[in-house]
């Protein structure tokens, strides 16, 4: 499996459900992406109907930053297109939470080492009761690296350590409704879907059923819930 961070087909966060309405809008960098790209995660923004049900979303992206300066010129940047200051009960932070022009969470990160060499999105963080078990679906489902494990947090990396982290947060009061991010896993060339899709089941994916139809991808659930989608190879 050629992993996942934040929608780069590869890897996508997308807004939910992806599959039902409409056409995407792809965001990252021009030209596109190389397939899969290393390190640069593009956002697929689809339409939906109706509002967001889960009080807070339970994947969220952190943005990575170079310096203070940064930091303070990208939050602005991000306010005057329609972000908005959020407080979660984070209290005195170095970090800064936002939501996006629709309520969505996400937080620029003051400047660390660890995130020096991943690209503009440090981690895609996901809630979950308990990381460690986690860690060990999402670890053998995309063949990536625990950088750093606790039973509160877990760090995942794609094994060739490139591209953003995927950071696995104890959360257990998460709120279980529906996402409106999600990862989009795409099989490296010349894999099997159906077997990839098998795979995952094995690891402890389930089926899920959102009225998606006849189309192209296959959607699951990770053992905590937590929807995501396996893509048809372009």
């Amino acid at each position: 499996m050629a992993g996942a961070a934040a929608s780069r087909r590869r890897g996508a966060a997308n807004a939910d459900p992806a599959w039902i309405n409409g056409p995407a809008t792809y965001v990252g960098p021009p030209g596109g992406l190389v397939w899969p790209d290393p390190v640069v995660v593009g956002v697929d923004v689809v339409p939906v109907s109706g509002p967001r049900t889960a009080a807070k979303n339970r994947t969220h992206l952190d943005l990575a930053t170079t310096s203070l300066d940064h930091q303070a010129e990208l939050v602005a940047r991000l306010k005057e297109h329609g972000a908005t200051a959020l407080d979660i009960g984070q209290g005195d932070v170095p970090w800064v939470v936002l939501a996006d022009p629709e309520g969505n969470e996400f937080c620029v990160l003051e400047p660390r080492e660890r995130y020096r060499d991943t690209g503009p999105v440090a981690a895609v963080v996901v809630d979950c009761a308990q990381p460690l078990a986690m860690a060990r679906f999402w670890g053998e489902a995309m063949g990536w690296t625990v950088h750093r494990s606790t039973d509160d947090l877990v760090l995942l990396r794609s094994a060739d350590g490139t591209g953003p982290y995927m950071e696995l947060f104890r959360s257990p009061t998460a709120d279980t409704a529906t996402d409106r991010v999600h990862l989009d896993l795409l099989p490296h060339p010349g894999d099997d879907h159906a077997a990839e899709v098998t795979r995952l089941k094995a690891l402890g994916a389930t089926d899920l059923d959102i009225g998606q139809g006849d189309v192209p991808w296959t959607c699951l659930t990770d053992p905590e819930g937590h929807e995501f989608c396996v893509l048809a190879l372009p």
